[in-house]
């Protein structure tokens, strides 16, 4: 599957905001948002008073591509995840981003193992992360309420991950996660909720994008 290598800050500057692609570094002064907050490329300052009005589509389109980037995941995997999620019962749009903050990559980031969800997928392909006790090494895997996640007992003082809990800009943790960071040791103890999803996202505008 294709992926980006690029730099991830050309992302938050096209979004126009930060997605916190590049862990602690969005957080200093150095973070390119806060330094030329202006769309990258050629003609990021002086385009603006040029553009049209953005369309209906324009404005789903982006909100679907700010969701894609913040949870890293190309667009076969997102469309697959949006069609479970509206065959599910509930709000479609709602189910899409509990199956998108559900996935262990997000998990490990959300329990500050990993101080982007970049760094937490590279922890988990070598796998230094368990699931229940069995080594997992998928980032997409999904994670249900009840499982623990923990950091291998060999990778537990490797320095990402002693970095990451270390840094007073990691991520809190989220309601539906119980964390003990002296055993880098966590486990969902419920479905998140909508209103649990700290992320300033327009979820419906995805629905009605691939709903046409």
């Amino acid at each position: 599957m294709a992926r980006y290598t690029g730099p991830v800050c050309k992302l938050c500057r096209r979004e126009g905001q930060k997605l916190f692609l590049k862990g602690t570094k969005c957080f200093t002064e150095k973070c390119p948002v806060e330094r030329r907050p202006y769309a990258p490329g050629q003609h990021g300052q002086t385009g603006g008073g040029r553009r049209k009005k953005a369309s209906e589509y324009a404005h789903q389109l982006r909100e679907k591509q700010k969701v894609k980037r913040i949870y890293g995941v190309a667009e076969k995997p997102f469309r697959n995840l949006f069609e479970k999620a509206a065959h599910q019962t509930g709000v479609t749009g709602e189910n899409l981003l509990v199956a998108l903050e559900s996935r262990l990559d997000n998990v490990v980031y959300r329990m500050g193992f990993g101080s982007s969800r970049k760094e937490a997928r590279q922890l988990i392909r070598h796998r230094h992360v368990q699931v229940n006790g069995h080594l997992v090494d998928i980032p997409s895997a999904q994670v249900a309420p009840g499982d623990e996640v923990r950091i291998a007992a060999k990778s537990k003082d490797i320095l990402p991950v002693q970095a990451s809990l270390a840094a007073k800009t990691k991520p809190t943790t989220v309601a539906w996660l119980a964390v003990d960071e002296g055993s880098r040791t966590g486990r969902m103890v419920s479905r998140p909720t909508r209103a649990d999803i700290p992320l300033a996202v327009q979820e419906q505008l995805i629905v009605e994008l691939y709903s046409k």
